[in-house]
C-alpha cells in the first residue's frame, strides 16, 4: 500500500508544472511547489553526493547492501545526489547518469510560522513522502547499476570517467562535494591496465601516474572527498584472482595520488568493505 500511494503522489507531482525543473535534472518531485509554496523554499544548502557504480564489478549481495546503507545514512533533507553507472564504453554499457534529485528541507520555524495551516500540513506530509521516494529510487537504480555474471564487461574505463564527471561537476552550486565510488578500482582500458596473465598484478604508483598526466586524464574534483567501496575486489568465481594486501596497498596509493592530483582528497578506501561512514 505504501509503495502504490508514493508511486501515485509521484505521478501526480510530475503533472504540475516544470518551471523549476529547466536548470538541473531533478528527479524527484518538488514538494514546495505541489503544496504552492515555491517562494518559501530554504536556499540550497551546499552539500552534493555523486554516486559512481562500476558495472563491471561483480558484488556479493552482502555489499551491494552495505553501498546503498552508506548511502542512505549520508544523504539529509536539503541534499543533492546524482547516482552514475559507468564501465566500458560499449554501445549497451557506457557512463550514464541513472539519478539526479534534491531532497528539500523543510522550512524554518519563522518561516513556519507564517505559513497558513493548511498549506503546511499539505507541504509537510509531501516532505515525508519525498523521503519514502528518494529511498525508493536510489536504491532502484543503484541496484540496476551492479554488475552481475550475466553481462560480463571485461574492459574497465575508470580514469576516463571519472574525468567525463568531473567536467559534468564542476558545474555545480555544490560547496560541500562527496563522492562514493562502487569500484574494484581496477582500470582496463586502453590507457593501461592492472591485470596481468588474468590476474591483478602489483602496479608501480609513480608510472600509473605518469600514464595518467601523460593522456591528461585527471579529473576536475576540486575539494572533493572520495570514499571507495570494493576496491581489489575478486569474484568468488575466479580461480587466479587472489590480491595481496601489498597490491591492494599499491592500489590504494595510485588512488590517492591520481585524486589528488585531480584536487580531491582518498578519505576511505575500502578494500573491499568500506567501515568508515561517508561523511
Amino acid at each position: 500500500m505504501i509503495k502504490k500511494s508514493l508511486i501515485a503522489w509521484a505521478l501526480g507531482a510530475l503533472l504540475l508544472p516544470v518551471g523549476s525543473y529547466a536548470k538541473e535534472r531533478n528527479d524527484i518531485p518538488d514538494c514546495y511547489q505541489y503544496a504552492g509554496l515555491t517562494a518559501n523554499q530554504p536556499e540550497f544548502k551546499g552539500r552534493e553526493l555523486i554516486v559512481v557504480v562500476d558495472e563491471t564489478t561483480q558484488l556479493p549481495d552482502e555489499l551491494k547492501r552495505e553501498a546503498l546503507a552508506h548511502v542512505l545514512r549520508f544523504v539529509q533533507p536539503g541534499d543533492k545526489v546524482k547516482q552514475f553507472r559507468f564501465s566500458a564504453f560499449l554501445p549497451d554499457s557506457h557512463l550514464g547518469l541513472e539519478f539526479s534529485g534534491e531532497l528539500q528541507a523543510s522550512p524554518v520555524k519563522e518561516v513556519r510560522e507564517d505559513i497558513g495551516s493548511n498549506s503546511l500540513k499539505k507541504l509537510d506530509q509531501c516532505l515525508a513522502k519525498q523521503q519514502q521516494y528518494f529511498q525508493m529510487q536510489i536504491a532502484k537504480h543503484m541496484g540496476s547499476s551492479f554488475g552481475d555474471a550475466s553481462k560480463d564487461i571485461v574492459k574497465s574505463e575508470i580514469v576516463f570517467s571519472l574525468k567525463q564527471i568531473g567536467e559534468a561537476w564542476k558545474q555545480s552550486a555544490a560547496t560541500d562535494k562527496v563522492m562514493f565510488i562502487v569500484s574494484d578500482m581496477l582500470e582496463n582500458s586502453d590507457y593501461t591496465s592492472f591485470y596481468q596473465n588474468n590476474q591483478i598484478r602489483k602496479i608501480d604508483p609513480a608510472k600509473e601516474m605518469q600514464k595518467v598526466s601523460t593522456a591528461n586524464l585527471q579529473a576536475n574534483l576540486q575539494d572533493v572527498r572520495v570514499f571507495v567501496a570494493a576496491a581489489g575486489l575478486v569474484p568468488s568465481s575466479s580461480k587466479t584472482g587472489y590480491r595481496s594486501g601489498k597490491t591492494v596497498q599499491l592500489l590504494e596509493s595510485f588512488w590517492g595520488d591520481y585524486f589528488k592530483a585531480s584536487g580531491a582528497t582518498l578519505q576511505a578506501f575500502g578494500a573491499p568493505s568500506l567501515t568508515q561512514d561517508l561523511q
